[in-house]
């Protein structure tokens, strides 16, 4: 397309095919600045500075049109309502930021690598993925590209050591592959004013020989949700459940479980931020290696092993026995929001992704808060399994990361690169965190805004002060081609809802799958170097027992409901902060 250029009064100007749109203005910067990106972590004058930086950055690129895509979260729709038009204004490039399921997301980076034509110029794409990006190097190292051909698309006021989850987009190799955008961790949700409740703690006590209060273990969280399911029952009319969940056979599913289930129960090995050599998806690779060895016991294993038996075995019983009808129909998107309707008491899997919708208003629908707005609800660690060990990872933590794939033209990869680091810019993050409470950097979460309106967050601000929010991490290195192996899991965890498989026999067929698929990325590493030497390589098959002997699954526990524990919340959140 022909492109010429003039000067305006107030900015300069593009003329693109009869139209005029503004770029480079540093007017628009202080308007945005002043309008919108308040509170912020910096001074205005530190703000301009910064919007200078990309005033001046992008001009090489004004007038460009650029497509990146992410899922549908609060963060990602301020995003692309708000921020795609403030970047505009201030450099001249045109932003598509375009919302799909998180399903749509995955098979869209995994059809561009595929295929190496941009569908995308970059994605936000979670971290789960590094280690299919550090083998496959299929999507630009940015460490190499800060340092490199896209120094001068690269903001000095970055700062990178600020950020909380680069040790979580950084591969084996020691280089960052992907920039956190959002990073939100699983915890365990409850009803704190209905735990409080005097007649409700006397019954408990009564019935179960200690005190209601936060679940230590999944044999508390059993008997809390068997205590309001079937003693309770009721709430001012209202029909109440002491359990929630979904299982629609839909993707989603699948990460319902990836996102460390298997290893809350205490189906991995110890170590942190993922178990060594036995991760959360219950893949082996041993200490200093790159190749993972096998899912299924009999390889060394934990897939089908168990623990993992166990985990799959408990979701179903609850999801059956104490959710609300039709939450076994519910995916991802619709279960947690459905927690606003306020006749759940407590879900073992919550993610903090979703407490913008949480807090909101009773005007709104949200029947969890007062009048007064204040969460009647907390958030704490989720509870872990009886094969749990000290020392093992705790929970999942997801961190939606930038991501520029190699198909991508260096130019609209720079482009791409320069609103990606817009999104996460100090200038911006602060007020971004307000709206979708999903922290990336210290600076925001630390920020005096957010000790003024922590009381009104059910626990947020304080776990992620917490010196405990490192022990939440996401899926690590073992997985060696995430959009490979991530759709085995749902199919076959669908299975066990609809009644088709025991979870025993669903968990066999996935660890099967998963090494036939691991087998054949074994074989194109061997030809053609494909996974760059850090493909699989499956040891032989042995007996169970030679792997509970030796490092493997953990054997059968001969009682699998230990004695309930709980905790007192508010000496919980005492030494959080502490």
């Amino acid at each position: 397309m022909m492109r010429k250029y003039l000067l305006c009064a107030a900015a300069t100007c593009a003329v693109i095919a009869g139209s005029t749109v503004a770029f480079a203005d540093a007017t628009a910067a202080k308007k945005w600045i002043d309008q919108e990106f308040q509170p912020s972590a910096l001074s205005k004058e530190e703000q301009m500075s910064e919007m200078q930086w990309f005033i001046d950055a992008s001009k090489p690129f004004a007038g460009m049109e650029i497509n990146v895509l992410s899922e549908g979260i609060p963060t990602h729709g301020y995003e692309s309502e708000v921020l795609t038009k403030a970047f505009e204004e201030i450099t001249g490039i045109k932003v598509n930021h375009q919302i799909l399921g998180e399903g749509e997301v995955v098979q869209a980076v995994q059809t561009q690598m595929q295929t190496k034509r941009n569908l995308y110029d970059a994605y936000v794409n979670d971290s789960d993925l590094i280690g299919t990006h550090s083998r496959l190097q299929l999507a630009y190292n940015l460490t190499d590209f800060m340092a490199g051909e896209g120094a001068d698309v690269t903001n000095p006021m970055l700062d990178l050591d600020d950020f909380m989850g680069t040790q979580f987009t950084t591969g084996p190799d020691g280089d960052l592959y992907q920039l956190p955008d959002q990073q939100f961790a699983n915890l365990y949700w409850f009803r704190k004013d209905w735990f409080d409740n005097e007649e409700y703690k006397t019954a408990f006590k009564a019935k179960y020989g200690y005190d209601l209060g936060v679940p230590v273990n999944w044999s508390a969280y059993e008997d809390i949700a068997e205590f309001f399911s079937n003693d309770v029952k009721e709430i001012d009319g209202t029909a109440i459940y002491g359990h929630m969940d979904y299982g629609k056979r839909a993707p989603d599913l699948g990460w319902r479980m990836t996102d460390a289930w298997l290893s809350m129960a205490g189906a991995g090995s110890k170590g942190e931020p993922n178990g060594v050599p036995i991760d959360e998806w219950g893949i082996r690779m041993e200490a200093g290696s790159c190749n993972p060895a096998g899912a299924s016991v009999s390889r060394g294993g934990a897939a089908n092993g168990p623990a993992a038996v166990y985990a799959i075995r408990k979701w179903d019983e609850w999801l059956r026995a104490y959710a609300p009808p039709g939450a076994a129909s519910f995916d991802f998107y619709q279960s947690l929001p459905a927690l606003s309707q306020g006749n759940v008491a407590q879900q073992i899997f919550w993610y903090t992704a979703f407490t913008a919708d949480m807090v909101k208003p009773q005007s709104e629908g949200n029947n969890t808060v007062d009048e007064n707005g204040k969460p009647l609800w907390r958030m704490a660690p989720s509870p872990h399994g009886p094969y749990w060990e000290e020392g093992q990872k705790v929970g999942y933590q997801d961190v939606g990361s930038w991501t520029i794939l190699k198909s991508t033209p260096l130019e609209r990869a720079k482009a791409a690169w320069l609103y990606s680091q817009f999104v996460v810019s100090k200038t911006v993050d602060v007020k971004k965190s307000h709206v979708g409470l999903t922290f990336i950097r210290d600076s925001s979460v630390n920020h005096a805004s957010f000790s003024e309106r922590a009381e009104n967050l059910g626990g947020l601000v304080e776990f992620y002060r917490s010196p405990d929010r490192v022990a939440w991490s996401p899926t690590g290195i073992n997985v060696p081609d995430y959009p490979k192996l991530a759709q085995i899991w749902w199919q076959q965890i669908g299975d066990v809802n609809s009644g088709a498989f025991t979870p025993q026999q669903a968990m066999d067929r996935l660890a099967e799958e998963m090494d036939i698929t691991m087998a054949r990325m074994q074989a194109a590493d061997e030809r053609a170097n494909v996974y760059g030497g850090c493909g699989p390589r499956l040891n032989e098959e042995k007996s169970a027992e030679h792997w509970y002997a030796n490092g493997g699954a953990k054997p059968p526990l001969a009682n699998e409901k230990p004695a309930g524990e709980t905790v007192n919340y508010d000496d919980l959140v005492a030494r959080w902060n502490q």
